[in-house]
């Protein structure tokens, strides 16, 4: 195994992956490691390939292990990947000559592509050569240019400003709980996954999240909902700094293939909880307010469909 790897993978799994997409993640070339989470009573995969390094959460759940792997990381830089999700093989190269030209960056947003998970076709559709990032423009928001972002179809390295905390609290989204929410639309991003960031960021607000979810004596928090966008705002919550650019985004063709499966083959998540830890540690942010506002009429409809799920299945194995 490499001594010190310049990129790591962190995948959560219970073994269940499938040859395909062990032999994907493997065709990555260079100085990468693979950190495979496996949950305490889970059967570890014997995988002959010194770059996988292979450990066991304290605990059941996605987000201890994800957790538990990204505590472990030793590389510059981390990406964080569900075990049906693809990344492309030239990965390695991007992140290096990236971070050469952009050092002071936190992060790499990457092009995501939606895939059906019927979709074998599109699945196992040989790559594209990655953009060469030493050749993009610098796409910015400017008052010539005020929607640099064009639905998705920019063409250079697309600036990413930090998440817009500062925003004031909005009672709207009690008043009208119906009505989407306004503070999230622009460039800028809220989740953790299919990015690439520079660890030592995601290590502090780690440790801090950590000690965060201690509510007393030996009572521990551990929010199963959703680490995605939770890490995400919470790393640029730690680190803000008003209207700062904090990364880019590459443009088309995709690095990352993110599988879409049906509603009902998703575990249920309560996305409320991951953001009242996020709101305990930082309620001077009116956008993190506005984060919970909304949710609350969301609580019901959640709770209302874990309960159908569970009552189908019943059903069917009736």
């Amino acid at each position: 195994m490499y001594s010190n790897p310049l990129l790591t993978i962190v995948t959560p799994t219970r073994g269940n992956f499938t040859d395909y997409w062990l032999e994907q993640l493997l065709k990555i070339q260079g100085n990468v490691q693979f950190i495979l989470v496996y949950p305490p009573e889970g059967t570890i995969k014997n995988i002959d390939d010194s770059r996988i390094k292979n450990l066991r959460s304290p605990y059941k759940g996605e987000v201890i292990q994800r957790f538990t792997g990204l505590l472990n990381v030793d590389s510059e830089y981390v990406l964080a990947l569900d075990d049906d999700d693809y990344v492309h093989p030239d990965i390695l190269d991007l992140t290096f000559k990236y971070f050469r030209l952009f050092p002071e960056s936190w992060v790499l947003r990457l092009k995501i592509e939606n895939i059906q998970y019927t979709d074998e076709v599109r699945i196992q559709k040989d790559w594209e050569p990655n953009p060469d990032v030493e050749q993009l423009e610098i796409c910015k928001k400017t008052p010539e240019n005020p929607f640099p972002f064009q639905k998705g179809n920019y063409k250079g390295l697309l600036e990413v400003p930090i998440a817009p905390l500062d925003k004031s609290v909005d009672i709207r989204h009690i008043i009208f709980p119906w009505h989407q929410r306004k503070d999230q639309s622009g460039i800028h991003f809220e989740n953790f996954n299919n990015r690439i960031w520079k660890t030592e960021r995601v290590k502090a607000a780690l440790y801090e999240l950590s000690t965060a979810m201690n509510i007393f004596g030996a009572l521990t928090w551990i929010p199963l909902w959703n680490l995605d966008r939770m890490l995400g705002l919470f790393v640029q919550a730690k680190f803000y700094q008003k209207d700062a650019i904090i990364g880019h985004a590459t443009p088309k063709p995709e690095q990352i293939r993110y599988i879409v499966r049906d509603n009902s083959l998703k575990e249920t998540r309560l996305h409320v909880i991951a953001d009242l830890l996020l709101l305990k540690c930082y309620p001077q942010y009116g956008y993190l307010w506005n984060l919970i506002l909304w949710q609350i009429y969301a609580i019901p409809k959640v709770w209302g469909r874990a309960v159908k799920l569970k009552l189908m299945k019943l059903r069917q194995s009736n």
